[in-house]
């Protein structure tokens, strides 16, 4: 039995309709930030530098001791990130501010994972090892992480960091925001407790930007009017204030608009319409396949007829 051309656009056709109907556009992306995390304002007009809120991180943690010990600020001489072995830091600068005497002001700047609302390194992961979780943590699962990195390099504000040196069982390292303290003990996470001039707030995002605007506008002398992390990367749950413009002090520069809509919408659209031809082509070579072997089976044998 030969394929007519009739037979063969019949099924084709089929075929196609059935392509198209199960590859729809990719729906349009949607924000799965919660409604009301917690979070930290964190108010550098009060920073002192003094470092205990690395000192507290360290010890909610279980982090190895550090190089320095907390009490020696000759460290601030240098720009640090956090690493493996230290969630957060703390970075000194001198914007251009001077005081009375015409000395130049410092501002200090800690530095951890912000906590992205929508966290891009949670939609490059392709295990769910990273998640957005309720209370406003990025929650990190090490049971789940392959190693990929796809995090690190997803992230815009430049914070996860990888055990290289351990050759056995290397994790991914970064600020938890005290998740079982928080989560479980109902806790203040660690550098915000510890806090002695209390630059640091902890409580409901919203309620944290009800808090930062009413500084800005009751004494708009002393801030600029930003809150950084409201709407960077699509909002954060660490908050700042600042005396001084952000981009002075080491701030990154990222969009508003959330990262993982943009990754998660070329990501749809490739499934979405990358698929289509290759069904499609899968499709009609199982239908050529299967008119040949009818055909074949038609076919008498030879001398086996008269």
């Amino acid at each position: 039995m030969k394929l007519s051309r009739r037979g063969f656009f019949k099924a084709a056709g089929a075929a196609g309709a059935g392509v198209a109907a199960s590859t729809r556009p990719a729906e349009a992306w949607q924000s799965r930030a919660p409604a009301d995390p917690l979070g930290c304002l964190v108010d550098l007009t009060r920073c002192i530098g003094c470092r205990k809120c690395e000192q507290g991180c360290q010890t909610v943690n279980h982090l190895p001791a550090p190089a320095r010990p907390f009490d020696d600020l000759t460290i601030l001489d240098r720009k640090r990130r956090p690493d493996e072995r230290t969630f957060t830091v703390i970075n000194r600068y001198f914007p251009g501010r001077r005081d009375e005497r015409d000395q130049l002001v410092p501002t200090f700047v800690k530095v951890q994972c912000m906590h992205c609302q929508d966290p891009a390194c949670a939609s490059a992961c392709i295990v769910g090892a990273l998640t957005k979780q309720a209370n406003g943590a990025v929650h990190y699962d090490v049971t789940r992480c392959i190693g990929c990195r796809y995090c690190m390099v997803a992230c815009p504000f430049e914070i996860p960091a990888y055990e290289y040196r351990d050759p056995i069982t290397p994790r991914v390292m970064k600020c938890t925001f005290c998740y079982e303290r928080v989560e479980k003990e109902g806790k203040r996470p660690g550098c915000a407790e510890i806090c002695p001039v209390e630059a640091i707030t902890f409580g409901r995002r919203n309620t944290l930007l009800t808090i930062a605007r009413n500084r800005i506008k009751s004494n708009p002398a002393l801030y600029v009017n930003h809150i950084y992390g409201e709407h960077e990367a699509g909002g954060t749950s660490w908050l700042y204030l600042s005396g001084v413009p952000f981009d002075r002090v080491g701030f990154i520069d990222v969009p508003h608009r959330p990262l993982t809509q943009l990754a998660e919408t070329i990501q749809g659209a490739l499934f979405s319409y990358l698929w289509s031809p290759i069904v499609l082509f899968g499709m009609l070579s199982g239908i050529m396949y299967a008119f040949r072997n009818k055909g074949d089976r038609d076919t008498p044998e030879k001398g086996g007829g008269k």
